[in-house]
């Protein structure tokens, strides 16, 4: 413990050492962290206040954007902050909270996205049976489970590294406090901590996604017994939940499925799936779904009936 104390908080790298390049990231950052607040916001209110969205479909949608823009402000806020500053630091209790709050929202948003496709199966293969099978109770059941799993997954983590030993140096080479940078400055062997993470995140991530890949294929199949409008609708649906999941899962894939180790291209793939997909999500839902861009009119014109 007294090993551990001798670093008492973290200096990072960044994105770049350019001063110039700096300051345009800032500039662009802030752009999307204000489209990706406004964006999930407009769909928050959207589906709390409009009748018309009541399907669990939108339920769990206006969760996704919560998470989304919660999510969002564990990572950007802080990262413009530092690139407007010199010396970056973090204190190692911020590091860890940050830590902590980057996968409990992460993996939160993954098993809401397992939900969205159960949902969507149901919908689509067993319609008769739908008003049944997602009924609130369930759809609540389906909403606690998924902030318990990110809470356990994210729980894993600060216990894996909360005691580890760091002595010196605290240099982080990226613009959050994540694992492998972590273990790469620990003061002791972090092989085995190594796979529980590479378990924890690419594991679980190649699983889900496989999971996920083929719970849709199975929807895309069904697609052919319904009507000509009934198709088109359930495929701009479930190409709006295809598009998320890939977005989301593949740089989360190639970042935790390898050997724990750090490369340069981590920090672009972060920034990806941290940053840019929060912004991208309520993008794809409102410009794919007719539903949701005809409630968000009627709201925003106050013409509820």
């Amino acid at each position: 413990m007294e090993q551990r104390n001798n670093v008492t908080e973290f200096v990072l790298l960044g994105l770049t050492q350019s001063r110039q390049g700096q300051k345009i990231l800032f500039a662009v950052f802030l752009l999307i962290y204000l489209v990706t607040t406004a964006g999930n916001l407009v769909i928050i209110l959207t589906v709390v206040f409009s009748p018309a969205l009541d399907a669990p479909m939108y339920f769990f949608l206006g969760y996704l954007s919560l998470m989304d823009a919660v999510y969002s402000n564990t990572v950007t806020p802080n990262m413009m902050i530092d690139l407007l500053h010199v010396k970056k630091t973090i204190s190692f209790k911020a590091c860890m909270t940050q830590l902590f709050l980057e996968h409990f929202f992460g993996g939160a948003e993954i098993l809401l996205l397992v939900a969205m496709a159960y949902d969507r199966y149901v919908a689509i293969c067993k319609p008769l049976h739908y008003s049944t099978i997602m009924n609130q109770r369930v759809c609540v059941l389906l909403l606690v489970l998924a902030w318990v799993g990110g809470f356990l997954h994210a729980i894993l983590h600060i216990f894996s590294v909360y005691n580890l030993p760091f002595c010196g140096p605290n240099i982080i080479d990226h613009f959050v406090c994540d694992m492998y940078p972590l273990l790469k400055l620990a003061c002791t062997d972090t092989y085995i901590i190594g796979l529980t993470v590479l378990a924890n995140d690419g594991v679980i991530c190649v699983v889900i996604f496989s999971l996920l890949l083929v719970s849709y294929g199975i929807i895309l199949r069904a697609l052919k017994n319904l009507s000509q409008e009934g198709r088109r609708k359930a495929l701009s649906t479930c190409g709006s939940h295809i598009t998320v999941v890939v977005l989301f899962f593949v740089p989360c894939i190639f970042m935790y499925v390898r050997p724990p180790s750090t490369l340069p291209i981590d920090k672009s793939l972060t920034v990806f799936y941290t940053i840019i997909t929060p912004m991208l999500n309520p993008l794809i839902y409102t410009l794919r779904n007719a539903e949701m861009k005809i409630a968000m009119k009627k709201l925003w014109t106050g013409k509820w009936k």
